[in-house]
């Protein structure tokens, strides 16, 4: 299991992931750890397909009372895939995530050892939705 580091210095250049169960924005550091300037890089269209460890088949019930919603755990898993894909395409890397706490931790179950590599921080707070401007606070804050 990776340990949570609990300040994020997003190097020059490196992205940001920022996700939670229906969203997922990719952004670049055009600054540097000190300034971060984000820019936002793509909004990747993913759909939740892996619905691991065997739940596929829960009850309505559950999925009506909000207990366990498995599609925003495998949109989760799906944005670790898309992260994973990147990082062994070389297309990222230096990699920060921020995403709501149940998000981060369905991710964490995907990551490759490659991401797991290139990873300089998580942020475990909802910043979907959130101004760039806000987002960079917050980085400058944890």
């Amino acid at each position: 299991m990776i340990e949570e580091k609990h300040t994020m210095r997003l190097p020059h250049n490196a992205h940001l992931a920022i996700a939670d169960g229906n969203r997922f924005v990719l952004m670049r550091n055009a600054g540097s750890p000190d300034e971060p300037r984000l820019v936002q890089e793509a909004a990747p269209d993913l759909e939740g397909t892996n619905f691991s460890a065997g739940v596929r088949k829960q009850d309505e019930a559950g999925q009506r009372t909000g207990s366990t919603d498995l599609n925003e755990l495998a949109y989760a898993a799906a944005v670790a895939e898309w992260l994973n894909k990147a990082v062994l395409e070389n297309r990222i890397e230096k990699l920060g995530i921020a995403a709501d706490p149940k998000t981060l931790g369905e991710m964490r179950r995907h990551y490759h050892k490659s991401l797991e590599a290139v990873l300089v921080g998580e942020e475990a707070k909802t910043l979907t939705g959130e101004s760039t401007e806000r987002i960079e606070k917050t980085l400058l804050s944890s």
